[in-house]
């Protein structure tokens, strides 16, 4: 494998996720993988109101979108999270970047960047 692959994991507010799915189709990242999941950082849940009754909850609705990629420098893909999900506040989120040793389309056995071509 000549091209450095890297795995990048972004965890955010929901509510950010048509504007920074848009800017990576933009710049060229295509397959990624969404979850919805539940976590805490820093905030530790922010305080609320449910009827009237303030409560915190431990865990905050977060997503986290994951992606593979090589063709597309994993700065340009960093530089573009961190615009368009950077509100200043507490809860922006993180990002994750991770080396990754291969990949393997298990259909036909491709491996390395040629499993990650959106090939038929």
């Amino acid at each position: 494998m000549d091209q450095p692959i890297f795995k990048v994991e972004i965890i955010t507010r929901p509510g950010k996720f048509e504007a920074l799915k848009e800017a990576l189709n933009e710049l060229g990242v295509m397959g990624m993988t969404v979850t919805n999941v539940m976590g805490c950082g820093v905030q530790k849940g922010q305080p609320a109101n449910y009827r009237g009754v303030p409560y915190t909850p431990s865990l905050l609705p977060k997503i986290k979108v994951e992606t593979v990629i090589s063709e597309v420098p994993v700065e340009a893909v960093i530089d573009v999270a961190k615009k368009v999900l950077r509100t200043g506040e507490i809860g922006d989120g993180k990002i994750f970047v991770y080396p990754v040793s291969n990949v393997i389309r298990i259909r036909n056995g491709d491996e390395g960047v040629t499993a990650l071509d959106n090939q038929p």
